[in-house]
């Protein structure tokens, strides 16, 4: 997990603005369910679920947004 984790914080800035629109941002729901493996949050983990699978372009906005601001997604960890 921290492979795929540090792997994608190290992608440049435009590759990660392109995997933050919409149908290509199920990349991030996958990267966030990671994050949430790592840390063990069970909270974390429901919620990547969620996004996964029930609406996987519910952040896409957000993801837009936080990674032109400051490089990286939004999550709650």
């Amino acid at each position: 997990m921290k492979e795929i984790i540090s792997a994608m914080d190290r992608l440049p800035k435009l590759v990660k603005l392109l995997l933050a629109l919409p149908f290509l941002d199920i990349v991030w729901a996958v990267y966030r369910l990671c994050r949430s493996i790592d840390k063990n949050s069970p909270v974390g983990i429901l919620l990547a679920v969620a996004t996964l699978f029930l609406c996987p372009t519910l952040l896409w906005i957000a993801d837009v947004v936080t990674i032109a601001a400051d490089d990286k997604v939004v999550w709650i960890d």
